[in-house]
């Protein structure tokens, strides 16, 4: 059999109809987008085309999608872009979350050698950080809120359109790291009340190193790259047109498709919960929500018989072994023996933490693939337990 790919939260494969879209700006029409002839020209025709379409499926306006490398970039540049506007003014507050992205979280803390504050709010054991939490957190020295809508590690989804409202109310700028959301749940910018959010193609079928950071007209931003006159001088170097074009389309496809998608995901989540009972009853536990979340994260915990945990990284390696490509966090902390810092803060047992998986589901996943998992899975985890007992 095939390698059974689990770890669709860390990348996707390109869709074959992204990729055909893309193809052309590869070939032909290779040109500089800011060229004054006439493939230069054609470029610049599809990025801006681009831009529409993807501002038409945000509720967004053209002149606010700006692109970036993907969503790390998208972060980065909206977290220190906000502080170096607002700063100046003694507005030096950053409030986030423990269990943010790294993109998020890292920036952050290089701030503080500018003199940031960093507050962090606790989330509760299934990663939900409420609007209430930062209407306290609140105070006239705060220069942005930066929480994300859909947590990588574990599918949590955070009450966005209540924390923008809370963020409106105290006249502070609100961004939402959206990459595990756009594509998958309803993203309408003008809905919610986001100033600022991130995107990242390769999350949507789309392909890597293209992303897009929304900045709502009027948000108090100095732009963090600069370089060139690209992206109305708010994001220097050269477009990536064959990206900008495959983004567009991987996100058109993934909005089109969001209910089909959705309700394969539903199944493919029922029917290993369902095997994992079966099979493993008192010997896994769900980090995060059971009910509530997306339904393409999943994040379990495993536990002997005397409620020791396994060695996660070994769980890892022997699955891949059975050609089993599943996670133990953001794929941007891969090579890490510890639990991820998500699983830090929501899991009390750190046992437990460590010897956790995260499984994600993708489009091209079917239930085949489902039994074939928990199949070797089960001889894993057999093989394993002996050990530890």
């Amino acid at each position: 059999m095939d390698p059974v790919y689990f770890d669709n939260a860390a990348t996707t494969p390109v869709d074959p109809e992204v990729l055909d879209n893309m193809l052309p700006y590869f070939k032909n029409d290779f040109g500089n987008a800011d060229a004054a002839h006439q493939i230069g020209r054609n470029c610049k025709v599809a990025v801006e085309d681009a831009r529409e379409k993807i501002a038409r499926l945000l509720n967004a306006e053209p002149s606010e999608i700006i692109f970036t490398s993907g969503g790390t970039e998208s972060d980065n540049a909206a977290i220190k872009g906000v502080f170096s506007a607002l700063s100046p003014a003694g507005k030096n507050e950053i409030i986030t979350s423990p269990i943010e992205h790294h993109a998020v979280t890292h920036p952050a803390e290089a701030l503080k050698r500018q003199g940031a504050k960093i507050i962090y709010l606790k989330p509760n054991s299934e990663g939900i950080i409420t609007a209430g939490q930062v209407k306290e957190a609140i105070t006239d020295k705060t220069a942005l809120v930066s929480l994300m809508h859909v947590n990588n590690e574990i599918g949590s989804i955070n009450p966005v359109k209540e924390i923008a409202s809370v963020c409106s109310e105290g006249g502070v700028p609100f961004h939402s790291d959206t990459v595990q959301s756009v594509g998958k749940i309803p993203v309408d910018v003008k809905e919610i009340g986001l100033n600022m959010l991130s995107i990242s193609a390769h999350k949507i079928y789309g392909p890597k190193g293209i992303g897009v950071l929304y900045v709502k007209n009027g948000t108090p931003w100095i732009p963090w790259l600069q370089g060139g006159s690209q992206e109305r001088r708010r994001r220097g170097g050269t477009s990536n047109v064959p990206g900008i074009v495959g983004l567009a389309k991987a996100m058109e496809m993934s909005i089109e498709s969001m209910e089909s998608n959705t309700q394969k995901f539903l199944a493919l989540r029922k029917k290993l919960i369902d095997g994992l009972e079966n099979r493993f009853q008192g010997k896994f536990t769900i980090n995060g929500p059971d009910k509530g979340g997306v339904p393409h994260i999943l994040n379990v915990g495993f536990k002997t018989d005397n409620d020791r945990g396994l060695d996660g990284e070994m769980l890892l390696l022997n699955l891949d072994i059975e050609g089993i490509c599943v996670s133990n966090g953001s794929a941007c902390t891969s090579g890490a023996t510890e639990p991820s810092h998500v699983l830090k803060e929501i899991v009390e047992n750190e046992a437990i933490a460590n010897s956790s998986i995260r499984i994600s589901f993708g489009k091209q996943n079917n239930e085949n693939e489902i039994d074939y998992f928990l199949d070797k899975l089960e001889d894993v985890l057999n093989r394993m337990m002996k050990v530890a007992s």
